[in-house]
């Protein structure tokens, strides 16, 4: 949603901070905010004004005409006002039919005047500009102001001076004032636009000799512009709609929504219902809200809400789990209803959604049962037959009654059936695989000629270049009538390689000559080629780091798919439409601010371009081209039957329900002509009139079809289109959101633009001003694909429309990442690893996820071993490993390991290649000595050889006991590292059998020489095979085996680590220069000359 209504409150703040004005406006920052919990006395203390002065007080809950409804307080002393809020605050009222709890109220003094002083003044956002509103009445008699107001347009950058209030608005306002009014309008109008707002209303606004008094206030803001206005805004609060209770778990949501890239929706309606809803698509939840009123459901209608743009697996199960939490928390004695419904998706992987579902299901299983909830679920697009299945087998599993359906279902069929209307079939048919629409059904390999480039329908009586009619409504000038062909070339903005390919592959099964993408352009990443397949064939298609560069490369190129994000999407169109040879671009981005989108329509209409957006998924052309990710993967391509033109075109607002249309027109036609989806926002860039006249001057359209909506007034353009005879086709509309009437309070549906601001823009009122006028309208959506497969055979009746023989499509190939994800393929894998997982929504080590090592305070030590040694170890160890990394960690600049690391970076060298420098001198003669050291003395121990045999044996052989001597430490000067550590192990460790048998060798090496003590290494290495033989986490063959592939020599490596990485700081910061070792610390010893 973009334009949210903020408190009065919120807007008078936003007011006093940053209006620019000679107007002196009085009573600045001058009121106090109460609630029930509010201290009276500490209110009083905050704003000792209370005290002094005559009062006014309100309830600032989006309440309007609180005037007439006797919610205001007027020219009170404090003690007043006290006894006024008593039957109030916090009482329950009904304004309209909406009851809610009075809860939050304005205090604010009390401004005397006469009603002459009284003036309202208005400003609103329109497709066109802004409008201003003024009357010289205002106040609570001011009765309907858009008849009464004067009314002056300021154009999409246009702009507002004090002379233009005064010439067209200020007609009846006294001499005296209109210098101060024209002043103040000027001043709230840059306001209103510097602060993005979308609507601001003061009723009354008074002017006394004293100055200006802003009494009552309502505004909205464009709350999409938040990226550019947040240093101004700060953290805006947005209330619910007054009988509405702002819920934590709808909080909750719109916090996920605001940190995810994904849309994520929830508005509680009755949490007391038995009706609730997990809906797919902004459209699409309309829809079912729709259906579910309809069918008698709307008392019952527990919530409004969707989720789309492809969320994760975790981002869905924090959506369901929230549902499924509101749901079960009251019992209802028929038990309830959950909707998991959407239209078939364009590129969201359905499978991996459910995921996240079935895992919420899955948590929630006992009190699902408890509440008696059957679920209902519908869906279509990439890869939904697995996510069926996974649905399908949780029900049988939890004995939760779930009913799955596909594609081959009625998308609101669910809501018939879950209320009682509709049989629930015993075994609904089953769609094919989405491997199987890959293949030819022809069973011929060869790849099939163009067998149409118009119309799958054969035309009869149209000539396809007639001029259009001259009538009152046309394609604004310099637009093309004909948006896309079999040779449209585009550019793509931004890098989304699974767009393109899809592109590439709808290209290929339309059996066009070449591609429909020259390039692409991205900042980040450009300059270099990408590659894609082309059927069988690998091509490279180049990437360009700017719009000018490949615009000059590719002058064939007309269509700009811009997939920028919504932050640069209004930066890099405006680039691209310096362009002449750009005729047509896509918008993709959601949520770009509307006063930005006015500017790109105005532009785009100055230089004759038709923009499709923003937040859409675009439009296709069967046969021709597609934008983007449209019509889905190529299984619902196919199966839509879009790789040929139909005789049908339609257009709609969401991109959800195009795809819906698809399936649907291709079920009851002989299939789409072209599709557009014109995008969500209250100003898309191209209307539904736009594209309906170009239908009306297409031949090769035959039937017209037009999925409306809730919010503006673009459907009775149509209106008047059929009724001046310039759409003469058949033209099938419905306009969704007809549930909304029904609603005590306000819902912001899915789309920003889905919302009627008075009742000639409620669906309700649409379709039956277009029914009245000669368009074909159904009762509801259900019946929609009936209609339509009516008025089609009508048309094939009467010789309009020819069907023609199908042609199968060519084959292609699918691509490898998509086939091992439905699992129809499978591979060797290059690697193998068994320590960790990061594929998930959470890093897993070892199988146990990050948040809960974090949770249970493992520390570096567990850590340690989950990774090395895939256990949990017990405390004990875990603190010892911990213990041997800090003692390793450093033992001066002098050892070989440290030396090399500070010579390497005195080089200039980088820390890594300073920490590799010193890592390299670790072996048996530094450092290494703990895995030789483990392995000699278990091997002694294990053969049962007393500890001076063990001495007399090495010494026999002629090798060094490896973990005993030191060069500095002795049995006079102990090793303190190693006698906390022994502390340690003798106080924790369950047996030391093999540390014992060290320190007797020990005893015997120290008496022949006192440095041949056990050093940390020796230590260190005997102590871990106590640890691994008998800490209870590892077998004996398990405990050798990490001695044996090189573990215990890990624990000196990421310990010593610690300390090069010091020292190379260290060097650093102390700015040491080159190192040159000096000459008289070398001893040159070189050969005599040698002479004949």
């Amino acid at each position: 949603m973009s334009a949210k209504a903020i408190s009065e409150q919120t807007g008078k703040d936003f007011l006093y901070k940053f209006i620019c004005t000679k107007a002196p406006i009085q009573n600045k920052f001058k009121y106090a905010r109460l609630r029930q919990e509010t201290d009276w006395d500490l209110l009083v203390q905050e704003h000792p004004w209370l005290q002094t002065e005559r009062l006014v007080v309100k309830p600032d809950q989006l309440i309007k005409r609180r005037g007439k409804l006797g919610l205001v307080g007027v020219n009170l002393d404090l003690n007043g006002v006290k006894e006024w809020l008593k039957p109030r605050l916090g009482q329950e009222t009904t304004v309209g039919r909406a009851k809610g709890v009075l809860k939050n109220f304005l205090i604010e003094p009390f401004v005397p005047h006469r009603q002459e002083e009284e003036f309202y003044v208005c400003i609103y956002a329109a497709r066109e500009g802004d409008y201003v509103l003024f009357h010289h009445e205002g106040g609570i008699d001011v009765g309907d102001v858009d008849s009464k107001a004067c009314k002056f347009l300021v154009e999409v950058d246009g702009k507002l001076s004090e002379q233009d209030i005064s010439s067209h608005l200020l007609h009846h306002v006294p001499e005296n004032r209109k210098s101060i009014l024209a002043s103040f309008i000027v001043g709230l109008f840059a306001l209103y636009e510097e602060l993005y707002f979308t609507y601001l209303e003061i009723n009354p606004l008074v002017i006394t000799d004293a100055g200006v008094f802003v009494l009552d206030m309502a505004a909205k803001i464009d709350a999409t512009a938040d990226y550019i206005c947040k240093s101004k805004w700060g953290d805006v609060d947005f209330p619910p709609p007054f009988g509405r209770e702002a819920y934590p778990e709808a909080t909750y949501i719109a916090d996920l929504d605001a940190k995810s890239g994904a849309s994520l929706k929830l508005t509680i309606l009755n949490p007391k219902g038995r009706i609730w809803t997990m809906v797919a698509g902004g459209g699409a939840s309309v829809v079912y809200s729709d259906t579910i009123c309809d069918l008698g459901g709307v008392n019952e209608l527990a919530n409004y809400g969707e989720y789309s743009g492809a969320p994760s697996e975790q981002q869905t199960y924090d959506y369901a789990k929230t549902i499924l939490s509101l749901m079960t928390r009251e019992q209802h004695p028929e038990g309830k209803i959950l909707i998991i419904g959407g239209s078939i998706a364009n590129f969201t992987n359905v499978a991996a959604t459910f995921k996240g579902i079935v895992r919420a299901i899955k948590d929630y299983q006992t009190p699902l049962q408890n509440h008696n909830v059957s679920i209902f679920v519908r869906r279509g697009g990439p890869n939904y037959q697995e996510g069926l299945r996974v649905m399908g087998e949780v029900g049988k599993t939890t004995g939760i009654p779930i009913y799955v359906f596909g594609t081959e279902t009625h998308m609101t069929a669910i809501v018939g059936m879950a209320l009682g209307h509709r049989t629930i079939p015993d075994q609904p048919p089953m769609a094919a695989h989405t491997a199987n629409f890959l293949l030819n059904a022809s069973g011929s390999p060869s790849t099939p000629a163009p067998s149409r480039t118009a119309s799958f329908s054969d035309s009869k009586s149209e000539d396809a270049n007639r001029a259009p009619m001259c009538l009152k409504h046309s394609i604004p000038q310099g637009k093309a009538t004909t948006l896309f062909s079999r040779h449209t070339k585009s550019i793509i903005w931004g890098m989304q390689t699974r767009a393109v390919q899809g592109m590439l592959d709808f290209d290929y099964v339309c059996s066009r000559d070449e591609p429909s993408v020259s390039a692409m352009v991205y900042p980040f990443t450009g300059d270099h080629k990408q590659k894609f397949y082309w059927g069988h064939k690998e091509i490279l298609i180049p990437v360009y780091k700017n719009m000018a560069d490949a615009l000059k490369k590719h002058p064939e190129v007309d269509v700009l798919i811009n997939f920028a994000s919504l932050r640069s999407a209004y930066d890099s169109t405006v680039e691209t439409m310096s362009f002449s040879q750009i005729r047509t671009i896509a918008i993709i981005a959601e949520g770009i601010p509307e006063a930005l989108t006015r500017r790109l329509i105005k532009m785009a209409d100055e230089k004759g371009v038709t923009i499709i957006g923003p937040a859409t998924v675009g439009g296709i052309k069967p046969g021709c081209y597609k934008i983007g990710n449209t019509g889905g993967m190529l299984d619902n391509i196919l199966a839509s039957k879009l790789y040929r033109p139909g005789s049908v075109a339609y257009v709609s607002r969401s991109g959800g329900m195009s795809n819906e249309l698809n399936n649907i027109i291709s079920r009851t036609t002989d299939g789409v002509y072209e599709g557009v989806a014109i995008g969500g926002d209250r100003y898309p860039g191209s209307t539904f009139m736009d594209h309906v006249l170009r239908y009306q001057d297409t031949p090769g359209v035959k039937m017209i079809v037009v999925l409306g909506e809730i919010g503006g007034t673009e459907e009775y353009k149509i209106c008047s289109g059929i009724k001046e005879g310039r759409i003469t086709k058949p033209v099938v509309i419905w306009c969704i959101g007809t549930c909304a009437t029904m609603f005590a309070s306000e819902v912001q549906f899915g789309h920003a633009g889905a919302c009627a601001n008075e009742n000639s823009e409620t669906a309700i009122a649409k379709n039956q001003a277009l029914r009245e006028i000669g368009a074909i309208v159904p009762r509801n959506f259900d019946e929609l694909g009936e209609i339509i497969k009516t008025v089609y055979d009508d048309l094939v009746a009467k010789k309009v429309i020819v069907p023609a023989q199908e042609v199968p499509p060519p084959t292609v190939p699918m691509d490898y990442s998509w086939a091992r994800e439905l699992g129809l393929i499978r591979k060797p894998a290059s690697f193998m690893t068994s320590i960790c997982d990061e594929r998930g929504q959470e890093l897993i080590y070892a199988g146990m996820p990050i948040t809960e090592i974090f949770k249970e305070d493992m520390g570096l030590g567990g850590v340690l071993g989950l990774l090395w040694f895939q256990r949990r170890l017990p405390k004990h160890a875990c603190h010892f490993i911990e213990m041997c990394l800090m003692v390793t960690a450093d033992h001066g600049p002098a050892v070989s390991g440290a030396h090399n690391t500070i010579v390497c970076a005195r080089a200039g060298k980088d820390l890594i290649s300073s920490l590799t420098s010193g890592l390299l001198t670790i072996g048996d003669r530094f450092g290494g000595a703990l895995d030789a050291a483990a392995k000699q003395f278990s091997k002694a121990f294990d053969s049962s050889l007393i500890a001076m045999d063990f001495v007399n044996k090495m010494k026999k052989e002629g090798r060094l006991i490896m973990g005993i001597g030191h060069r500095v430490k002795s049995i006079n000067n102990p090793d303190m590292r190693v006698q906390i550590l022994k502390d340690f192990v003798k106080q924790n460790f369950p047996a030391t059998p093999l540390l014992d048998y060290a320190l007797e060798v020990e005893k015997i090496t120290t008496s022949k020489k006192p440095n041949l003590i056990l050093n940390v290494d020796g230590f260190i290495g005997v102590a871990m095979v106590d640890l691994l033989r008998n800490c209870g986490a590892f077998t004996r063959e398990e405990a050798d085996e990490y001695v044996e592939i090189g573990a215990l020599n890990g624990i000196f490596v990421l310990g010593r680590s610690m300390g090069f990485i010091g020292h190379y700081l260290d060097q650093k910061r102390l700015k040491q220069g080159l190192y040159r070792h000096p000459w008289d610390d070398i001893s040159y010893v070189l050969p005599e000359h040698m002479t004949m």
